[in-house]
């Protein structure tokens, strides 16, 4: 049996549907579904559900699919790693991130990579949180960039960046003449925070608890770029990454000021789906993403306190105020080499 079939069959799975399937393979819908429609007569069983919506796998299909998507991948990284062994890295590496770290963190790491790797691909997606992992688990992505990374029973996480906590405030603030926040100096402010149900307010919250220093929770927020523009006009002070916040101090727009305990960190990591043959691009790209987070003194993860929140989901405040709705298509960047 050929492979291309196997490759089409996996894909409907994934992508959950016929014709994005065909569009990722370059066949028409009903190419795919005659190629799926093959597999069932070769094996006299139903894989796929195609009474339901979105589509189901039958309990033969989801053996099938197991054992296909595995064979599949191996075979694909086998053959980039064989055509790669005497030239230049050339494969396609796709990534899916949250708006904060993707926004924020990766220009640096794009350019970087596609200047040591000129004619390799890396396709990278701005998605929520649940749909990195989403897209991880499906094998629409091969890599994700979360924070607050998580294992699961199908996804491996690994750490990678530990970002400092800042404190971020107008320049005419108070506390913007001081050069460290200590936390205690937080009591009584009007806060710009996170909604409750994030991760990264329910640490904020428990570094506070912990001071025993309550503030005014003025506004909340699920998204980073909201509450930077409420502090833009002074609306109240708010606890953010820093790499977030680092182009609107330079501008002059934010005060932001380090925190005197350095106690409060957003951990950020990189994840795969367990199992999962990666190809010699996607191997490059991850080796690049610790080694220059080490280079350039990101606070690599692993080192310190980087297993902060590890166990916690991943917050889901990581869009900028302009985000796609539900439904829409997700932002998305295609970058290639020379």
């Amino acid at each position: 049996m050929h492979l291309k079939p196997l490759k089409i069959f996996c894909d409907v799975v994934s992508r959950r549907s016929f014709s994005r399937a065909a569009d990722d393979n370059q066949i028409s819908q009903s190419g795919a579904s005659q190629v799926v429609h093959q597999l069932e007569q070769r094996l006299q069983v139903k894989l796929i559900d195609r009474s339901r919506r979105p589509l189901r796998l039958t309990a033969e299909g989801e053996v099938f699919y197991q054992g296909c998507r595995s064979l599949v991948q191996r075979y694909l990284a086998l053959e980039e790693e064989v055509r790669t062994m005497h030239s230049e890295v050339a494969g396609r590496v796709r990534v899916a991130s949250i708006y904060s770290a993707g926004l924020h963190q990766m220009d640096r790491y794009l350019k970087r990579f596609l200047q040591r790797y000129p004619k390799a691909n890396v396709r990278l997606e701005y998605l929520h949180p649940h749909r990195v992992y989403e897209a991880v688990q499906t094998d629409q992505a091969d890599l994700g960039l979360v924070s607050y990374p998580r294992s699961t029973r199908d996804v491996e996480a690994v750490p990678w960046l530990v970002e400092p906590m800042v404190l971020v405030c107008h320049p005419s603030h108070r506390l913007a003449g001081l050069e460290q926040i200590p936390i205690e100096a937080l009591e009584g402010v009007n806060m710009v925070g996170f909604d409750r149900d994030l991760t990264i307010r329910r640490k904020i919250d428990r570094v506070l608890d912990a001071h025993r220093v309550e503030v005014e929770m003025v506004m909340e927020f699920d998204n980073i770029e909201t509450i930077k523009r409420a502090v833009e006009i002074d609306a109240g002070v708010a606890l953010l990454p820093q790499p977030t916040v680092a182009g609107s101090a330079a501008q002059a727009a934010l005060a932001v000021r380090p925190l005197a305990n350095g106690e409060l960190v957003r951990p950020l990591g990189i994840i795969r789906r367990r199992g999962k043959e990666l190809g010699v691009t996607a191997r490059r790209f991850v080796e690049l993403l610790t080694s220059e987070a080490e280079r350039t003194g990101g606070s690599p993860a692993g080192k310190g306190s980087a297993g902060n929140g590890s166990a916690d989901n991943d917050s889901a405040g990581n869009r900028p105020a302009a985000a796609p709705a539900a439904g829409d298509r997700p932002a998305e960047e295609e970058l290639v080499g020379s």
